[in-house]
């Protein structure tokens, strides 16, 4: 069995940088949705200042729509340090592949992450369009793909088949739900998981003993009733 990566997802300054220190986390990812949540007003200030202090791989999000801007704020966005991967969706809002722009800037040696990858066609395209040698991140939604009722392992299994010998594109575990997932990516032998910040703080509970964990819950409620006052 591999071993996991679990990569933080997030984008409060703090919690970032408190998980960049955690030897368990070995890199860091973010996007402009997390971004707009937590306040970010200015994009380039805020990922340069991060930059400072976290040497470990994180990933930033190109936000164009069209292959030209999506390019050039690919390029700038890698400037900004070697541990930097650019964030490029698998399509754009049309509806259209962004293959042929991701082909470009892996051929140049530009460190990706591809992300909302949903389906095995775009698996497919993706890893067929990528450098050999290039280091790059295919992040499979398993999350949104289980919420539409569909089978995770399958898509998984089919981007290490297609992936083959190509060690250099790592399978990332994306939109992650539970803590439970991590035992699930670990299984089917996933190069890397996201885990939202939110997720990572109850990670010492993997491992618990169900009974104590029991006993907790059934205190917890009653002393919750208690407090409320509650009467029959």
């Amino acid at each position: 069995m591999s071993k996991l990566k679990i990569f933080a997802d997030g984008a409060d300054e703090k919690e970032i940088l408190k998980f960049n220190n955690m030897k368990i986390i070995s890199g860091l990812t973010t996007n402009p949705s997390l971004m707009k949540k937590s306040g970010v007003k200015n994009y380039e200030d805020f990922c340069t200042k991060i930059l400072k202090k976290v040497k470990k791989p994180i990933s930033f999000e190109i936000f164009s729509d069209d292959e030209k801007n999506i390019y050039r704020q690919a390029k700038i966005i890698s400037s900004w340090s070697k541990n930097v991967y650019v964030k490029i969706p698998v399509i754009n809002t049309k509806n259209q592949s962004l293959s042929k722009v991701i082909s470009k800037l892996s051929k140049e040696g530009i460190k990706l992450n591809i992300t909302a990858v949903f389906t095995k066609k775009q698996i497919n395209k993706i890893i067929n369009c990528l450098d050999s040698k290039t280091p790059a991140i295919l992040s499979i939604f398993c999350g949104r793909i289980a919420d539409a009722g569909k089978d995770v392992s399958v898509f998984i299994k089919y981007a290490k088949k297609v992936r083959g010998k190509k060690k250099n594109i790592k399978i990332l575990w994306a939109s992650t739900r539970e803590l439970y997932n991590l035992v699930e990516a670990k299984k089917l032998n996933c190069d890397i998981i996201t885990v939202p910040t939110s997720i990572l703080n109850k990670i010492n509970l993997l491992g618990k003993n169900l009974d104590k964990y029991s006993l907790e819950t059934v205190k917890m409620f009653y002393q919750d009733a208690k407090k409320a006052g509650f009467k029959l």
